[in-house]
């Protein structure tokens, strides 16, 4: 399974000229500019420009450039046809309220319509033929000084733009600018009114509209034709008598209107062009989403209002001109697919018709991220880009298939079980058509092994259940990651202007044990309502089956820390605690059979907590405050040096990891004995900080530190320093090893370390035959308050790139060895074996080390082309790898997610214990069949020979 998304999106621009093919060109909130084809939303070609790079604005410039500019700096053009880059420019300012203009004029006479970039107190005219920096306007020494532009209003016809912000606090400027030159021709400023503090400014035409921090009062009026600006104050109340709650301003970029939104309501506000007056134009009693301004002739603009009606599915499309507000030119009523939410964003386009009037088509975001065209009153497609923004990732069994189920049941309607039938015989008779030939073709992918809604033996379909950055959950089938039911979660909702809950994590709440027929697994989300660790927190339970919210519970307190604990109640739920803001700990969920149960363990309950300022700390549960609430005392802490180093990464065993056995036998048969504590974290910390770029520090000046630390004592196990190394560092901790992944500036080459931790209190008793006869127990049990004798093996190899993430496989019974599954900067994911990264190779292994499997030591890691589990895909922004065992123990589940979504399944040690799916069964039948022939045969012929020499 390979998908490919874009994310949230947030810039839009139609290209319909001309006789090619029609897209979309499209930004979003991931940092990906795309190009999508205008009839099917498919993907035509896509880049992704990285982290730290957010798109400020994306034009489509001389009819066959996409420029974007990102970062505040960097202005790029694309070729539209295979976004191939034509030109990038790095421009001089960097402010993040940054503008992008095309202007309508041809400034260098190229024959093509040039750019303008306004922002940080700079206009920048560039060439859009080869981005050419054409002249530069400094606006930060105009009038009295300390004037910043913040809105800007092209006159295509006087030639002119002119650039409106604040000087101070107490006056509005406005910049008059020639484009031709870029000379400051005028500059003009008005005293604002006393008292009245700055929020929102608006250009509304030849008009300029400021709206105070209370949100109670605008000041407006005219800065063109005139020598002085002459504002006047206008109190919200007077425009619209019925307000509730402060107002803000939203742009439409339309002449004469512009809106105001307050808590429930919206209102749209007129100007008047020579005076400057404000009056209500229409008014909405709910939040309603407005298009850009779409130019349908040199004097007529039109825009896109959607009004969500009884329903979030059903919604009504208008299409008005802003000139008046009067006439209305397209009204649709169009029901949208369901958990879609409220739409937020419209990007509008119009088309000719046969009979020359004119045609809209709307593009949406939802609030669940999704995108999707509205055309004559219907959906032409969607598209789930949500997907490309994961928090968090699980996977679930899909049900038991039952006995005596209906037709209906298992093909969903009879009339697709008596339409499936008639294709095939029409496909047998060679009757069907092309459509015919397609639809079945869709019939038998429906009805394939690997697409079946019941969990099969080998435990190879499976539920992908994933938490999304909007709120929304979603479960993929494994087998052609098609949506089984996505809910956007009624918890994670929020009201017009209130904060956003945000959702925080996806935990596994029940699961019902192997052979359960009516019980379904359940996930617990865990979000805040707000921004902010310190926002209260929500829970919602969610049926991983049917998708449907069970319930759900907004907390008082936040949610610092989830701790999951190893005990099931009677309906086999999960108990879990809540660690709150005072370190007191909260037990879900609230029954008293959870409480009794949480009672008899609660002595032995131990959790740590990782301090950005360098400190972890570990406490233990002490008393029951009231009902499920618990106290917690400070145990031991460990100080890093927050002077001179930082915490770089920290990693831990997952809990649902299985060790097939405790022992390692060498190859002279003694026997090494892994030290296998769950209670143990690895922490890294670097010199002189995480957050510094490779190769930028020097040697002598950085280094590195791994701790292995007992969170029950807080007593640090091992400690090695590696000198002259820097971060960023990856690591993952598995069993008795832990490797790790960081940058040797002596060297300039990409390290990854291994180390193995082995128990040396069973040494004297380590021999195979005394294991074998049980004179020595190796499940005996061990106590983190006696002193250890640990036993450290490691090695370092030299690595070819940079990482991402780290994983290790997991199977069923943890006999298959492992392999480490590396993101890789070149957005792939390779699988490394672990013999690779054994600490106990050699430059000349002895014969018993390479009869126990050791490799020759060398100073790199091999990497193989066959070694990439992406195969030839990429996976952009790669964010997480998730590693769950099947049934079997030979195969382990892989599922990797960023921007894109890559599902398979690996064999570390081969199949070893099962046949693959191309094996051919007919083969053997036929292989059979020969053999018993033969064997019949050359029993007949020997009996023949016989009874002929007895004859002799």
């Amino acid at each position: 399974m390979y998908q490919q998304y874009i994310g949230k999106v947030t810039h839009a621009v139609f290209q319909t000229q001309g006789t090619g093919r029609k897209r979309v060109l499209v930004a979003t909130d991931e940092n990906v500019i795309a190009s999508l084809n205008l009839r099917k939303g498919e993907i035509l070609w896509r880049h992704a420009l990285g982290e730290t790079e957010s798109i400020n604005a994306l034009e489509i410039a001389a009819g066959k450039y996409a420029v974007t500019l990102s970062a505040g700096c960097n202005l790029r053009a694309w070729n539209l046809p295979d976004g191939t880059l034509i030109w990038e420019t790095h421009l001089q300012t960097a402010a993040s309220a940054v503008k992008l203009l095309i202007l309508s004029t041809d400034i260098n006479n190229d024959r093509t319509n040039d750019l303008l970039v306004v922002g940080g107190g700079l206009v920048q005219a560039i060439s859009s033929v080869d981005g050419r920096l054409l002249w530069t306007a400094d606006l930060a020494d105009v009038g009295s000084g300390g004037f910043l532009p913040q809105e800007t209003s092209v006159a295509d016809k006087e030639h002119k733009l002119y650039a409106l912000g604040f000087v101070g606090s107490s006056k509005l400027g406005v910049a008059e600018i020639d484009l031709s030159t870029g000379a400051k021709t005028q500059y003009k400023e008005a005293e604002l009114p006393e008292g009245f503090p700055i929020s929102d400014l608006l250009a509304v035409g030849e008009s300029v509209v400021a709206l105070d921090l209370a949100g109670s009062s605008i000041v407006s009026g005219t800065f063109t034709g005139k020598e002085k600006i002459t504002l006047e104050l206008t109190p919200v109340s007077s425009i619209y008598h019925d307000v509730s709650g402060n107002a803000q301003l939203l742009s439409l970029k339309a002449r004469g209107v512009f809106v105001i939104s307050f808590k429930d309501e919206v209102i749209v506000v007129g100007v008047d062009s020579e005076t400057g007056k404000l009056d209500l134009v229409e008014k909405f009693n709910q939040p309603i989403a407005i298009s850009n301004t779409l130019a349908l002739s040199d004097e007529k603009q039109a825009i896109a209002l959607v009004q969500h009606m009884d329903s979030d599915q059903t919604i009504l499309l208008r299409v008005i001109i802003t000139d008046g507000w009067k006439d209305e030119i397209a009204k649709d009523v169009i029901k949208l697919e369901p958990q879609r939410g409220l739409l937020q964003t419209i990007f509008l386009n119009s088309y000719t018709r046969t009979d020359k009037s004119h045609g809209f088509r709307a593009l949406v975001v939802a609030e669940d991220d999704s995108l999707s065209l509205l055309q004559q009153g219907e959906v032409v497609w969607s598209r789930e880009d949500g997907l490309a923004s994961i928090l968090d990732a699980r996977m679930a069994q899909l049900p038991l298939e039952r006995a005596g189920v209906s037709v209906a049941q298992v093909e969903h309607s009879l009339e697709e079980w008596l339409k499936g039938h008639v294709l095939r015989l029409k496909s047998t008779l060679m009757l069907a058509s092309a459509e015919d030939v397609v639809a079945l073709q869709a019939v038998r992918l429906k009805n394939a092994e690997k697409t079946k809604m019941t969990r099969d033996h080998n435990g190879f379909r499976k539920l992908i259940i994933l938490l999304t950055k909007s709120g929304k959950l979603f479960a993929l089938h494994s087998g052609d990651g098609h949506v089984v039911w996505s809910l956007l979660i009624p918890a994670l909702r929020s009201e017009h202007r209130t904060p956003k809950p945000e959702p925080v994590k996806l935990l596994p709440w029940r699961k019902p044990h192997q052979h359960a027929l009516d019980d379904s697994p359940v996930f617990l989300v865990v979000g805040r309502l707000g921004p902010g660790p310190n926002a209260p927190g929500v829970l919602s339970w969610v049926d991983a089956y049917s998708g449907r919210e069970l319930h759900s519970l907004k907390l008082t307190y936040p949610i610092k820390q989830v701790l999951p604990l190893p005990i099931l109640d009677s309906l086999e739920q999960r108990l879990h605690l809540f660690v709150d803001g005072e370190t007191n700990v909260h037990l879900f969920p609230n029954t008293a059979e959870s409480l009794s149960l949480f009672n008899n363990q609660s002595q032995n309950v131990y959790f740590y907590d990782v301090n950005k300022d360098g400190v972890i700390k570990g406490f233990r549960i002490t008393d029951h405050i009231e009902d499920f609430v618990f106290s917690t005392r400070l145990l031991w802490s460990v100080v890093f040096p927050s002077d001179s180093e930082a915490i770089a990464t920290t990693a831990t065993r997952n809990s649902d990891e299985v060790v097939h056995t405790q022992a390692k036998v060498l190859g002279d048969r003694n026997v090494l004995f892994k030290y296998l504590n769950k209670n143990i974290v690895f922490v890294t910390t670097v010199a002189p900080g995480p957050s510094s770029k490779v190769g930028l520090a020097a040697p002598e000046d950085s280094w590195l530190v791994a701790y292995l630390i007992d969170t029950i004592t807080g007593q640090v196990l091992h400690r090695v320093t590696h000198q002259d190394v820097q971060g960023p560092v990856h690591a993952v901790l598995s069993e008795n090893w832990v490797i790790y992944h960081y940058f040797n500036l002596r060297a300039h080459r990409y390290e990854l370390t291994v180390m193995e931790f082995y128990d040396n209190s069973r040494a004297e008793t380590k021999g195979v035959l005394q294991y074998i006869i049980g004179r020595h127990n190796a499940s005996a049990p061990f106590s983190s308050y006696t002193y250890p004798n640990i036993d450290v093996k490691s090695q370092s190899y030299f690595f070819t790139s940079s990482v991402k993430k780290m994983a290790v496989t997991m199977t069923a019974r943890g006999i298959t060895s492992r392999q480490l599954l590396i993101g890789t900067n070149c957005d792939q994911v390779l699988a490394l074996d672990k013999r690779f990264l054994d600490p106990r190779r050699s430059i000349n292994p002895t014969a018993m080390e390479r009869e126990e499997g050791i490799l020759p030591l060398t100073d790199g890691l091999p990497i193989y082309p066959q070694s990439y589990v992406t195969h030839s895909y990429r996976l952009e922004g790669l964010r997480g790898i998730l590693s769950v065992p099947a049934r079997l123990e030979s195969p382990s589940l892989v599922f990797a997610y960023g921007l894109d979504l890559f599902y398979t399944r690996l064999a570390p040690s081969r199949t070893y214990d099962s046949l693959t799916e191309d094996f051919s069964y007919a083969l053997l039948l036929i292989t059979m069949i020969v053999l018993v022939v033969a064997i019949g045969v050359s029993w007949v012929m020997s009996k023949r020979k016989e009874l002929a020499d007895k004859w002799k």
